[in-house]
Parts: C-alpha cells; structure tokens; sequence
C-alpha cells in the first residue's frame, strides 16, 4: 500500500512577518495598482539594490517577464536561440512575439546550453540567446556574452530558477542585458504571483519606462486621471499583497539559498550516483537533479516510501506543439533518466538523509 507523502518536492518558508506583512495590506485595502507605486515600487528598488542591476520592472510572473522582455527587443521574424530542456513558456514567449525558436542542444555534466552547438546554430536571423540557468546551476555566461557581442546579440537570461544564484562575484540579474524573474510560490523567492525583469543594457531607463507602460495596458503620461496610450499593452502589473511578502523573503533569500546549498552538498557528496547535478557555490539549487535507470520505477519506489519527486523538464522540441523532428542528442538522453530531488529549506536533516538512503537503497 502506498505510504502518504510526508516530504514534499517543494515548500515555501514563511513565518510570521510574510503573514503580518500581507495582512497589513489587506487592511490598508489598497491591493494592486497598475502604476506599480507603493509596496512594488519598493520591492523594486530593493530588489535592484541587491541585483547591484541598472532598472527593475515588477511584474505578475515569470511568463509575463520573458514576454515583455522579448517584446522590448522586437524579435519579430527573426531567430532566438533557447535550450529544449526548460519550462514551456520560456519558448512560448517566443512565439508570441513573432519570433521562432532554435533548439540548442545541452552540456549533459550541468543541463545548461552547450556552447559550441549554440555557436553552431547562429544565422543571419539570430538576435537573442535565450539562456536558462537550469535548476539554478547559472550558465557560461563568459562564454554566451562573448558570442553575443561577436555577432551582435541580445542575452536575455531565464532566472526562474536563479534568484540569488552568482556568477563571477556578480549576481545573476546584473550581468546579461535582460534578465526574466519567477516568484512563483515554490521559487527560491516565494510569492503568490509575481516575477521582474533586471535590465542591464545601457538604454535602460527608457526601457524601463517602455516596460512599466507595457505592463499596464500601453498607459503612458498619466497626469491624475488623464493618460494616453500610443501602443498595446498587457494586464501583467504585481499587486501589492505579493509584493509585501517578497520584501520579507527577499531580507532572507541569502540565508534560504544557503540552506539549500548545505542539502546539495549532502546530495552531491553521499548519493551513490555518478550522475548527479554537480555542486557549485555560486548556485541558487531551486532543484536538485539526478539520472537514474528504470525512472517510472524509481519515481514508484520513492512514492512508496513518501518522498515526492519531479520531473525538469520535458524537452520542449517534444512536445506536441513545438515537434518538428530535430534531435538533441544530450538533451534526449537526459531527459529520460532525469529526476528532480526535493530541497528547499523547510527540508530537516533527517528528512535528507532519509531521502539520501531511500535513493541509495533503490540505486545499488
């Protein structure tokens, strides 16, 4: 008979001050505005301070982030390199915008771009890389910016999974020319709905001034009750009530990130795997992966014994509606033995070290 699970994939950490703060809000009654003022502004430019990043722009999602920021840099009918192995509306956000992506194939040590397939892969319609920091693990980004600027390319990099995460003594968020946030309730930094853009480039304040149009419908040179609108916009503001428990995670997103590089190290150092998601400082670990033989059997084995596990991603170029007969060949090898870990900092030692001897038990 199948044991309830008691370890959950993932757990937002919250504690009182999230709840105090979102109560304050509600009973300020004043929830949400489109203008982005009060409780988002401040999430902003406290979030830009920790990014060490030019502008923020706070939005409703991780979606809404990746849309707008492709939209600002007119990818219509033109090519944008992205890895398969990510989370679908990294490369809806490129089909919305009239652009069309290009799959590029994955390092199989680390589940990030291979360098030298996305070199391959760029043509006279490349103008963005679209780069995931997959599982929070960050990218080349060295390597990516370097190829970016000899052929005159936008970086946008996908950081739901790297809030917090560094690279080279800088955060992720203030070294790509956009960066796409998610603050999803299972993120590093949890919200109820929320994500943002960091811009980097050095046209960065008119951008953010396109940007907060774009999030609020196209309204621009609002004077009270008086605005106008020259182009169309979206419905992708943050409220207020998520914003006032992103300020509260955001003064311990360091320390949370900490509690889950300790969880990596243990799984990197006591699974007896060879395959495993490598440990590295810098990273944020929203997840943490492994490739086992038998996947549907070890995904039953571990039910069994309570511990849900999860499954980062599908490859998109798989999917229904992005197969067009392309082959990855690291990126289709990994995805069938790929399993996701839970880690997060609501996790015990004893529950890891169970998770760990589960896993080995099922591996040897």
């Amino acid at each position: 008979m199948t044991q309830k699970k008691h370890i959950n994939l993932f757990s937002p950490s919250i504690d009182e001050k999230e709840i105090r703060a979102s109560t304050n809000v509600l009973k300020s009654k004043f929830w949400s505005s489109g203008a982005g003022i009060r409780k988002v502004f401040e999430f902003e430019n406290k979030f830009k301070k920790f990014l060490n990043t030019h502008e923020c722009v706070a939005v409703d999602s991780g979606t809404s982030a990746l849309h707008l920021a492709l939209n600002v840099l007119d990818i219509k009918n033109h090519e944008v390199l992205v890895p398969s192995l990510t989370f679908v509306s990294t490369v809806h956000s490129i089909v919305h915008n009239g652009g069309t992506p290009i799959f590029v194939d994955i390092d199989p040590l680390t589940l990030n771009m291979d360098v030298d397939d996305l070199r391959d892969k760029i043509t006279s319609k490349t103008k963005v890389i679209l780069a995931v920091h997959m599982g929070g693990l960050p990218c080349d980004l060295n390597k990516i910016n370097k190829i970016a600027k000899k052929f005159n390319l936008y970086v946008v990099d996908d950081a739901a999974h790297a809030c917090g995460a560094n690279y080279n003594g800088k955060k992720i968020g203030s070294i790509c020319d956009l960066t796409c946030f998610s603050f999803h309730p299972v993120k590093n930094l949890a919200m109820p709905k929320g994500g943002a853009i960091t811009i980097n480039l050095k046209k960065h304040s008119k951008l953010k001034n396109i940007l907060n149009s774009l999030r609020w419908c196209g309204i621009e040179n609002r004077n009270g009750p008086f605005y106008d609108v020259d182009h169309l916009g979206f419905n992708f503001y943050m409220d207020d009530v998520s914003a006032s428990i992103g300020l509260e995670q955001l003064k311990k997103l360091n320390i949370m990130n900490k509690k889950r590089q300790i969880i990596a190290k243990k799984y990197h150092d006591e699974i007896n795997l060879e395959n495993k998601m490598p440990f590295d400082k810098q990273s944020s670990y929203h997840l943490y992966w492994i490739r086992v033989k038998n996947r549907n059997k070890f995904i039953k084995e571990m039910d069994r014994n309570g511990i849900e596990v999860g499954i980062h991603y599908k490859p998109v170029h798989l999917l229904k509606q992005y197969k067009n007969g392309i082959f990855l060949k690291n990126t289709e090898s990994v995805w069938k033995e790929i399993v996701s870990l839970p880690i997060h900092p609501e996790l015990t030692i004893s529950q890891v070290n169970y998770i760990i001897k589960q896993v080995n038990s099922f591996v040897e």
